[in-house]
């Protein structure tokens, strides 16, 4: 979906984070950490903490920059 930092699939992927904790991350194909930011602020919310990894999610889905594939 996202082509490097500033691209329009991390500037959608901020947004679906900013509604729900690591769903950009889905968007983009990260499963695993999706999962861990999603249950973080589920967990960290109970104690009005989930703030913190809301915005860690919102801008790791925005300056996520994909490893470079170099074919020969």
């Amino acid at each position: 979906m996202s082509n490097g930092q500033g691209s329009a699939g991390n500037v959608i992927a901020a947004l679906a984070s900013f509604f729900v904790p690591g769903l950009g991350q889905l968007l983009q194909g990260r499963f695993l950490i999706a999962l861990v930011q999603f249950v973080l602020a589920a967990v960290l919310w109970l104690i009005f903490l989930g703030w913190i990894i809301h915005l860690w999610s919102i801008l790791d889905a925005a300056l996520f920059d994909p490893p470079r594939r170099y074919y020969a």
